[in-house]
């Protein structure tokens, strides 16, 4: 007898831990959800902060994805790292929390999508937090999600930021307030020296429901149709095939290169590339997969001249220490993800709000841990907010264990090009100010003799990498690419909806986990038929001068 439930969850990650949550408030409705990768128990990796260096590596939790060639990127294969247990990309990302700019959500509502602008998605946005700063008029006091400011790990954040006033841009108190352009401290979703991933926040509390359940290692292979009518899935576990039905509808929340595959292999997407695979279209909808977008990153590194970098913690006995001082009071070097400060720019002037970000950290470290130049250091990594290159994700072959084809054609345009001209040049204006001078040494990374804009662009072309922020695949809208609607329901099927970073419409300027956990909870009110929280049109800063000036 084939198991059946009201909602099945397709997806244990930022999204899918939030629905099963809110969904299962409803003690008459069943909610199941399905998640590929391991329950998330583990005594350190997926607790402990300064860890997400270790496991991004690491095949145990991830999905270990790579791009095909980049063309525009001197043929390399970019590392995907994505989460595969329960918990997904929250239980292994950087744990830096942004809500993004109040003009990408507005952006986002031009596109007949009314309901989705800032007004819209500020309520949503206080529901899932708990701020350390308090219940305001910008932030939650009593969400799932807790949300803290970064410590004072080294005095070189504290220069960084005093740098970047020094060189013209305002000290933001709160960067998920009214303002965003500037310099400020970084918040992040730890406490207490330990990861608040949306599974820690929103899933297991409410696993003591009984109308809640959770299957991890079971990977879906496609969604069940009954016509263009979404019934349930079938997944595979253990070596076996299973079905499980869905009464009331069937919700993908497998992430930007899943949740497209699992559509795909189902027979939604374009026509031509399933009949290619031997598929059966239940609906020809070609977005599907397409405009597929991420914030490429440059560390920008430095020597440190003083031994106030995090330097000494990467030492056998730094490393022991720290790691003593995190299992016995979750504290120290371990309990912080390293980044405590940043900024948000404009790189030129005609840029309304801005396109740039800064992630500073007080140690010169790649995201695969390696240390290219051994010694104190510091570094500000450069990331693009809104590049204007598109790639795609397309299935390899109908096996569901093959990895798909994902292609980002990062650094396809001028567009693209110019604004990491303009990025690095600034970020060594800010590096170069008064408040850093007792700290800075050599610029190791790119090196100061890289000047002209064709050693810049060879530098970006060589050893640009992912901030770990894919997006869109399955966009909301309405038009012809489009894949679900203002409702999250995917065109042209019945009960089936994609909830999860996919369906943005365009990257929105911020770390992309606060964000898809929003959708989440705006998407849960859509799904359970609730009166969604009434929008709160509250002003937000906007530079006057944008047209003519940079800052």
């Amino acid at each position: 007898m084939v198991e059946a439930v009201d909602y099945l969850i397709v997806g244990a990650g930022s999204a899918g831990c939030v629905l099963a949550n809110r969904l299962s408030e409803d003690p008459d409705a069943t909610v199941k959800v399905l998640e590929a990768g391991p329950m998330d128990n583990s005594l350190y990796l997926l607790r402990m902060p300064a860890a997400a260096w270790i496991i991004i590596t690491g095949r145990k939790y991830n999905w270990y994805y790579h791009s095909e060639p980049e063309p525009h990127m001197d043929g390399r294969r970019i590392f995907y790292p994505r989460g595969k247990v329960v918990g997904g990309s929250s239980s292994i990302n950087g744990m830096v929390y942004f809500r993004g700019l109040p003009l990408d959500y507005d952006g986002w509502s031009t596109n007949q999508l009314n309901n989705w602008s800032f007004a819209h998605c500020l309520p949503y946005f206080k529901r899932m937090e708990t701020s350390d700063r308090g219940a305001s008029e910008w932030r939650g006091g009593d969400g799932p999600l807790r949300v803290t400011t970064g410590g004072d790990l080294s005095p070189l954040y504290r220069a960084y930021i005093e740098a970047g006033v020094q060189a013209g841009y305002p000290h933001v108190q709160d960067v998920n307030g009214h303002q965003q352009e500037g310099v400020f401290a970084m918040e992040r979703t730890v406490v207490g020296g330990v990861r608040n991933s949306a599974a820690r926040a929103y899933l297991h509390p409410a696993l003591k429901r009984p109308n809640l359940t959770l299957e991890a290692d079971a990977h879906t292979n496609r969604v069940l149709f009954e016509g263009t009518r979404a019934v349930g899935v079938e997944y595979i576990k253990n070596g076996q095939t299973r079905q499980i039905r869905a009464e009331r509808e069937v919700i993908l929340c497998g992430g930007v290169f899943n949740s497209p595959q699992i559509l795909m292999r189902s027979g939604v997407g374009n026509a031509e590339h399933l009949r290619e695979l031997g598929i059966d279209v239940v609906h020809d909808l070609p977005g599907v997969g397409q405009n597929l977008q991420d914030h490429l990153d440059w560390p920008i590194q430095y020597e440190c001249t003083q031994p106030v970098s995090l330097y000494s913690s990467t030492t056998k006995l730094g490393q022991l220490k720290t790691g003593l001082q995190w299992f016995l009071a979750k504290s120290g070097v371990a309990a912080s993800n390293l980044f405590e400060a940043g900024g948000y720019f404009r790189s030129r002037p005609g840029i309304e709000y801005p396109n740039i970000q800064h992630h500073f950290v007080a140690i010169a470290m790649n995201y695969d841990g390696s240390m290219p130049h051994k010694g104190h250091g510091f570094q500000a990594h450069i990331s693009q907010m809104r590049p204007t290159s598109r790639g795609f994700v397309r299935l390899r072959s109908t096996d569901p264990f093959e990895p798909p084809v994902i292609q980002f054609n990062h650094m396809q345009t001028e567009n693209d090009r110019q604004e990491f001209r303009d990025a690095l040049r600034l970020t060594r204006e800010i590096i170069a100010q008064d408040a850093l001078k007792p700290y800075r040494g050599r610029e190791w990374t790119p090196g100061i003799d890289v000047q002209s804009d064709s050693d810049v662009d060879a530098f970006a072309r060589a050893t640009g990498e992912t901030e770990h922020h894919p997006s869109s695949t399955c966009a909301m809208g309405y038009d012809e690419m489009a894949v679900v609607d203002g409702e999250t329901r995917v065109h042209g099927c019945e009960n089936l909806r994609v909830v999860d970073a996919s369906i943005m419409p365009r990257v929105v300027s911020a770390n992309l986990n606060g964000p898809t956990i929003m959708i989440a909870e705006k998407a849960s009110d859509m799904i359970a038929g609730k009166t969604p929280l009434e929008p709160d049109y509250r002003p937000f800063h906007r530079s006057p001068d944008w047209e003519t000036n940079q800052r």
